[in-house]
């Protein structure tokens, strides 16, 4: 048995030879995750010798990131806007630069009387839960084609207080959706290129569920452009639409919104300054 400093030692080096980023850091995580301790303690106790039975869940947990399982499939949560969820390979693991559509749904529902708001693609629920939590006074309905990304969600609407305003179906994009309009339309969609999902990290590749990645075409762009096309149907006049985009795909989808139907179309960037949002508002709503 050895101590928490040459347990951080060994990790990182077998996490580096696997081509984790930041392996030190990871390899904090990790033990801190499997001896049920904060990082605080690790810094304060290098001398700290593992029981067997901590060594052993440690290298069990090692020998899982080492294999480029995410992070956060091995501790099953995931902090986003301040929140916690619940993750597994059901559902994307929420990422900080989908932050920017909270920031923004937030901006625009923030003066509104009892709005109300649609997410197309719910997933874990990480958008929908964070905007109704900032937004007290907010009702949403969220729809995805996953049963089990569907009971994800429900689990992090009832964990974060906000399951009584939050409403959640089955559907793909509108299908199921009937006689109801909204103050906003916020989606994450599949927007990778099938052809792009070979080069992605393997955490992504090999363990976030492909139909959260990519579209049916393959072109991430058929469930923008479906989006886009169906959301006046389902927006009040002078209600927004946020969507997601990938890094390259700005020019494609702007030319998707028809000006007799859109104003303001915006596309917003990142904190790292890549196009990463389209923020668009219809002129009137149909009917």
């Amino acid at each position: 048995m050895s101590n928490i400093a040459e347990n951080i030692r060994t990790a990182a080096r077998i996490l580096q030879e696997s081509a984790v980023v930041e392996p030190r850091r990871e390899a904090n995580s990790l033990l801190a995750f499997a001896l049920q301790k904060d990082k605080t303690f690790l810094i304060a106790h290098p001398e700290y010798v593992l029981s067997r039975e901590e060594e052993t869940r440690f290298r069990e947990l090692l020998q899982r990131r080492a294999r480029r399982e995410p992070f956060q499939h091995i501790t099953g949560r995931q902090e986003f806007y301040g929140l916690d969820f619940v993750v597994s390979r059901d559902v994307l693991i929420p990422r900080p630069e989908t932050e920017l559509i909270v920031e923004n749904a937030v901006g625009i529902l923030k003066n509104k009387e009892n709005p109300a708001f649609c997410e197309v693609g719910v997933g874990s629920g990480c958008i929908s839960v964070s905007i109704l939590h900032e937004i007290k006074t907010a009702t949403a309905t969220g729809f995805d084609v996953s049963e089990k990304a569907i009971e994800i969600a429900q689990l992090n609407a009832e964990s974060n207080g906000v399951a009584n305003r939050l409403k959640l179906e089955i559907s793909d994009v509108f299908s199921n959706l009937r006689n109801e309009i909204f103050d906003l339309i916020v989606s994450n969609p599949p927007y990778i290129p099938r052809q792009d999902i070979e080069a992605l990290q393997p955490e992504v590749r090999n363990f976030d569920p492909l139909t959260a990645l990519t579209d049916g075409s393959g072109d991430g762009l058929s469930i923008i452009e479906k989006i886009i096309r169906e959301s006046p149907e389902f927006l009040k006049s002078g209600g927004f639409l946020l969507l997601e985009i990938g890094f390259n795909q700005a020019a494609k989808v702007r030319e998707m919104f028809r000006a007799e139907t859109w104003q303001s179309v915006e596309i917003l960037p990142d904190l790292q300054g890549i196009p990463r949002m389209v923020r668009a508002r219809v002129r009137k709503a149909k009917g």
